[in-house]
């Protein structure tokens, strides 16, 4: 279950870094390109997932 939350963590980080960078422009060819809601998602969830990791690598006894 700990490892579940490490690796769901790690996941959400890597979308929300994908959503960022289409929502800033970085990269271009979808609908998200150039979309400022697109960045704000992907900031939270990265965030987010940030959170989970963490969460799950400090449960880890």
């Amino acid at each position: 279950m700990i490892a579940l939350a490490r690796y769901a963590g790690l996941l959400l980080i890597l979308i929300g870094g994908i959503w960022f960078a289409q929502g800033i422009g970085w990269l271009p060819g979808s609908f998200m390109t150039g979309s400022s809601f697109w960045m704000v998602v992907g900031s939270l969830s990265v965030a987010a997932g940030g959170w989970l990791s963490w969460l799950g690598r400090r449960t880890r006894e």
